[in-house]
């Protein structure tokens, strides 16, 4: 089960009960924030969804509505006793930003890893308390609080200890990215859930497998006792579907996004302009208008679609709602502290 909740549905600059671009997802306790826009720590509090637990922060570029929130957020996620490292990821640029905003808040007592422009999709593992990156990485950038940097190529990250794990049964998010089309380097984002199989007791007994063992194969661990080979696959049933959760912002509506949200649970999307007729802004600000955002969730066979960063010209995104779901039926016009559960599916 996945909580999310839209922090901001903004775009541009914040007006009355609308905050800038931000989103909060929450899985077993632990935090993903997407874009923080001016008022994020605002819509959490009155939510009263925690700061400490939140680990990664995905940037989807480097405009002012989707950035300056952060150094206030990266100070309060301090002031609440957080002492783990957070992971901040975004395009190429991003750590220019980030060490910017940084200058008003030079202390914190956790250290910041920077992830620029991954290449290669990040596997998560949630563990008590914080949460783990067991993906090798290509070309990634991490800094330290120090400002210490570790420029990776064709090699290894440092946290490689689950290596002789299934990454069916270990990872449990699954960060993908791609990149968009707007003024400057953007990218869309989509996480998807692992659902682990379920421990198949008659699989198990069927290959001989040590009872003792079972517990550590279920856990994704290859074994080797007394001379023979034990893997997950021995003791477990087959693979059931995740949840899938794709958030694509600040982009004209480019072929590449079909295939990236497909077959999405839930789809969430730009809709800077409800109107028809502003399609031509939106062609000349690299931004979409409602029903090119509905036509994307349509050809991605996405279960259900979300507009969100609305201009602040438009006062009433509601008004403008026909024009999505004439496309695409199931349209939820976003709205700040809009809460929403995606769970497995039988």
């Amino acid at each position: 089960m996945l909580d999310l909740a839209l922090l901001g549905c903004g775009g541009g600059m914040p007006i009355p009960d609308r905050f800038l671009s931000s989103l909060l997802i929450n899985y077993r306790g632990r935090k993903i924030l997407i874009d923080c826009g001016e008022g994020t720590q605002v819509s959490m509090k009155m939510l009263g969804w925690g700061f400490k637990s939140i680990d990664i922060i995905c940037i989807t570029h480097m405009h002012g509505d989707h950035t300056v929130g952060l150094p206030g957020l990266l100070a309060t996620i301090g002031n609440s006793g957080r002492e783990e490292p957070l992971i901040i990821i975004g395009p190429e640029g991003i750590e220019k930003v980030i060490n910017g905003l940084r200058t008003i808040v030079p202390y914190l007592p956790y250290d910041i890893n920077i992830i620029e422009n991954p290449k290669d999709s990040l596997k998560i593992k949630v563990v008590k308390n914080s949460i783990e990156v067991l993906k090798e990485y290509k070309s990634s950038t991490f800094i330290n609080n120090k400002g210490s940097k570790d420029c990776i190529k064709n090699g290894k990250d440092s946290i490689n200890q689950y290596e002789k794990y299934n990454d069916i049964l270990s990872c449990d998010i699954e960060i993908s990215t791609l990149e968009l089309d707007h003024s400057c380097p953007c990218i869309g984002y989509s996480l998807y859930i692992n659902r682990k199989p379920k421990f198949n007791l008659e699989k198990a007994e069927r290959n001989n497998v040590p009872k003792f063992l079972w517990s550590r194969l279920q856990k994704g661990e290859n074994l080797v006792y007394e001379g023979v080979k034990y893997n997950s696959s021995m003791v477990m049933g087959r693979g059931r579907k995740g949840i899938k959760l794709s958030y694509i912002t600040d982009t004209r509506p480019i072929d590449s996004i079909i295939d990236f949200i497909e077959n999405s649970d839930l789809f969430i999307c730009e809709g800077t302009y409800g109107q028809d007729e502003d399609l031509h802004k939106a062609i000349k600000n690299k931004h979409m208008t409602f029903r090119e955002g509905a036509k994307l969730a349509n050809r991605g066979n996405v279960s259900q679609l979300i507009l969100t960063h609305f201009s602040p010209a438009m006062i009433d995104p509601e008004s403008f709602k026909q024009n999505a779901i004439e496309v695409f039926p199931d349209t939820i016009i976003g709205k700040d502290r809009f809460i929403k559960t995606l769970s497995f599916k039988e």
